[in-house]
């Protein structure tokens, strides 16, 4: 199955979700690096076997090795920041902001590639994974870089998309284990 295998696969009631998956990664603003690292970095905070089965090998062909292995790594980390973040965040108890994290990011300081770009796939998973802390700091960076609204909406549409693409076939594959 390939990216049209996949969308072939878009039940009808998603119509929806099939027009904007071709939108998102065949009429996107983000340079090809930008894009496939967003890809993959939301396919694997999805969770999904299958989209990210579809995806990844799509996303290897069209990134570097060191930029595959980078969104990788900015899947990792997210991973683990947004669980501890979001749940410092939202304790009642402020005084968590005060205590040193003790979690080891060093792959935020030397991601392997344009550090923008580290950034904008580190907000997609942050999108994905709904940690507000996250989003916010990777969004001010970006904007700090001189990265345009636009740009950066770009990045968490395609997280929606991925995400909205994973629970729709997920769900269909597990309906369709149901009926049979």
């Amino acid at each position: 199955m390939t990216l049209d295998a996949l969308t072939s696969a878009i039940p009808d009631y998603a119509r929806d979700l099939r027009l904007n998956l071709g939108s998102v990664i065949g009429d996107s603003k983000l340079s090809a690096q930008q894009l496939w690292g967003t890809v993959l970095v939301t396919a694997i905070a999805a969770r999904s076997p299958l989209v990210l089965r579809e995806l990844a090998p799509e996303a290897k062909a069209n990134l570097s090795p060191e930029a595959y292995t980078a969104a990788r790594s900015a899947a990792a980390v997210m991973a683990v920041n947004n669980v501890f973040y979001r749940t410092r965040h939202l304790l009642s108890d402020h005084e968590y902001a005060n205590l040193r994290p003790g979690l080891r990011m060093n792959v935020i300081g030397n991601p392997g590639v344009e550090k923008v770009d580290f950034e904008l796939w580190s907000l997609a998973v942050s999108a994905v994974n709904g940690c507000g802390l996250c989003l916010d700091s990777h969004e001010q960076k970006l904007r700090k870089a001189g990265v345009g609204r636009e740009v950066v909406q770009e990045a968490f549409k395609i997280a929606s998309v991925i995400q909205a693409l994973a629970v729709t076939l997920d769900a269909e594959a597990v309906l369709a284990d149901c009926s049979t």
